[in-house]
C-alpha cells in the first residue's frame, strides 16, 4: 500500500557538508568568531538556519543580529559546492511512474534555488521546508503535513533520511524509516545506494 516516497535534502538528496561549512564560516567570520569544528558542523548540518545560529551564538551578545544576517546570505555563492548524490535523478525518475515523490527537510529558503540549480525541481510533488512548518524537525510536522495533504495513512509512506534526527521524525509520525548510508540508525531499510531502493519496491 505504498504511496509517497518522502526525502531528507541535505546528506541525501545532495552532498552539502561543504557548503554548510562554508555558508556558517562565512556568517562567523562576520561576527568575528573561529570556524566551525567538525562536531559544530555534525549539528548545523541538521539544523534550520536558525536553529543553528542560536547554537553557535549561545550566549553571544551579537546572536540576534546574526539571525538577522543569516536571513539576508543570497544563498547562490554556496550553491557550487553542493553534489547530487549518485543515481539519485534515475531512480526518482522510475519512482515517479507509480509513486508519489516528496520532500521533507530542516533546509529553509534555500530549497528551491538548490533544486532549481541541480535540476530535481520538477521530480517532487511536494516539498515542506523549514519555512512551511511551524515546528521543524525533530517534531514529526513536516512528515504528518505531506500525509494530511494526499490524505494517508502513516504506513502508505516511506521517510529517506540519513540522521538520527531523520530516525526520531521518522517514529513520531509512525512513518517506516530508510537510513541512507548510515548502518548504525534503526530503520526498516538500509540504502548504502539510491539504487538499493529499486529491488525493494520492484521496479
Amino acid at each position: 500500500m505504498l504511496r509517497v516516497i518522502i526525502y531528507d535534502c541535505d546528506g541525501v538528496l545532495v552532498d552539502s557538508r561543504e557548503s554548510n561549512r562554508a555558508f556558517y564560516n562565512h556568517i562567523l567570520d562576520r561576527f568575528g568568531l573561529d570556524p566551525l569544528t567538525e562536531a559544530q558542523l555534525a549539528v548545523v548540518h541538521i539544523s534550520t538556519a536558525q536553529g543553528a545560529i542560536n547554537y553557535l551564538f549561545q550566549g553571544h551578545p551579537s546572536r540576534e543580529e546574526a539571525q538577522a544576517y543569516q536571513q539576508t546570505i543570497n544563498n547562490a555563492p554556496f550553491l557550487p559546492l553542493i553534489r547530487l548524490e549518485p543515481n539519485i535523478r534515475e531512480v526518482l525518475i522510475r519512482l515517479r511512474s507509480r509513486y508519489l515523490t516528496t520532500i521533507a527537510t530542516n533546509r529553509g529558503k534555500s530549497l528551491p534555488l538548490v533544486l532549481r540549480t541541480l535540476g530535481l525541481d520538477d521530480l517532487f510533488d511536494l516539498t515542506v521546508s523549514a519555512y512551511d512548518v511551524t515546528r521543524p524537525k525533530p517534531h514529526p510536522e513536516c512528515l504528518v503535513k505531506i500525509l494530511t495533504l494526499f490524505r494517508l495513512e502513516p504506513e502508505a509512506a516511506l521517510y529517506i533520511g540519513d540522521a538520527a534526527l531523520d530516525q526520531e521524525v521518522a517514529a513520531a509520525a509512525g512513518v517506516p524509516f530508510a537510513a541512507y548510508k548510515n548502518p548504525g540508525l534503526t530503520a526498516h531499510y538500509h540504502l548504502q545506494s539510491h539504487l538499493d531502493l529499486l529491488p525493494l519496491l520492484k521496479l
